[in-house]
């Protein structure tokens, strides 16, 4: 496999997960994918007709919500504001798929869009601008705050100590709940603390809690399993205390988890997948309960460790216990009533 990649992923090789095929178990079952990209700058580009690909290979995907990936900016006009370009641009394609001509999956349903909440004064103005491009499809922001020692650690997206403590941080995050907007947090597992003592400053604010809290197994926690496990595990269940925080189950095939799934001479089985994150998707399931979890695909950025399909049948597996309530929650219902969607 390529061997080009950052702290986050390695660029998909389609010969290579295409050693790996399964039957799609329960192809029925509805599913909303909660969280996707769309990337025009990214080794090849991933846009609508490489994602329908993707969803068309067996599993039920009836919705999709977009979220930020700091694409198609507006190229000039305020600063602040060109990031409402991207909201259009994932408009866009929200009202392509709603003609019906690509198929019945309603995609973008939602998006997720980038405000810097630091714009003191004029985030506001940000997130109204937003509402309007989103055309009835806005749900809220992510304004990623992973921060680590470990300046490789925070390479792609640089990010000052206790982020979400700042003053100009929370007062444009008080501006959310008024506009009914959520908030999507992605951050590291030791950063967890940060993220409950924000949602107990703003307890009528929905917080989406990505990627499991991203435990790292990479770097100086490569060797660590059990000391990141204890400590991640702790910030969860705190988190899980917080009735208004909800959690992403995904992202897991993330170079930061230290997996290293890409690294194999053949792509993961739905099974090896299913093992691997087993105690992690486990415990959050255990903490928030079925309806404040919801599965996500994370592609494109996790596709260089396995494919779309294989991603949704390692799922069904980790749900296979769960009563027939549960798995609709996990599969589309908690996604569907965070994110307001109608499907």
């Amino acid at each position: 496999m390529s061997t080009s990649e950052n702290i986050l992923s390695v660029f998909p090789q389609e010969d290579w997960l295409n050693r790996r095929t399964e039957d799609i178990l329960e192809p029925s079952l509805s599913i909303i994918d909660p969280h996707h990209h769309l990337l025009q700058q990214w080794g090849s580009p991933y846009l609508l007709d490489a994602l329908l690909e993707d969803m068309n290979s067996g599993h039920n995907i009836v919705a999709t919500v977009y979220v930020e990936c700091h694409q198609m900016y507006r190229a000039s006009g305020p600063e602040a504001l060109r990031p409402v370009g991207e909201t259009e641009f994932a408009n866009g394609i929200a009202a392509m798929s709603a003609s019906g001509g690509y198929g019945p999956t309603k995609v973008c349903a939602g998006i997720v869009g980038f405000a810097d909440l630091r714009n003191r004064g004029y985030t506001r103005e940000i997130l109204e601008a937003h509402i309007r491009a989103g055309g009835g499809r806005f749900r809220g922001i992510r304004q990623v705050t992973p921060h680590d020692s470990d300046a490789a650690l925070v390479s792609a997206y640089p990010q000052p100590v206790a982020r979400m403590s700042d003053d100009a941080f929370r007062d444009g995050f008080a501006c959310l709940e008024p506009l009914n907007l959520s908030f999507d947090a992605w951050l590291y597992h030791h950063q967890l603390d940060e993220l409950v003592a924000l949602a107990r400053a703003f307890p009528g604010t929905p917080i989406c809690l990505n990627h499991i809290g991203g435990p790292l197994g990479i770097r100086s926690y490569q060797g660590k399993q059990e000391d990141v496990f204890s400590a991640w595990s702790k910030g969860i269940r705190e988190l899980a205390a917080c009735p208004n925080v909800v959690v992403k189950l995904g992202g897991m095939g993330m170079l930061s988890f230290g997996w290293a799934f890409h690294t194999k001479a053949e792509p993961p089985s739905s099974q090896e997948l299913a093992g691997v994150w087993k105690p992690y998707v486990e415990t959050c399931i255990e903490a928030f309960g079925a309806s404040r979890c919801m599965f996500e695909s994370n592609f494109p950025v996790d596709k260089g460790a396995f494919s779309y399909a294989i991603f949704w049948n390692a799922c069904k597996l980790l749900a296979k216990k769960a009563s027939s309530g549960e798995k609709a929650a996990l599969f589309h219902g908690t996604a569907a009533h965070f994110y307001r969607l109608e499907v």
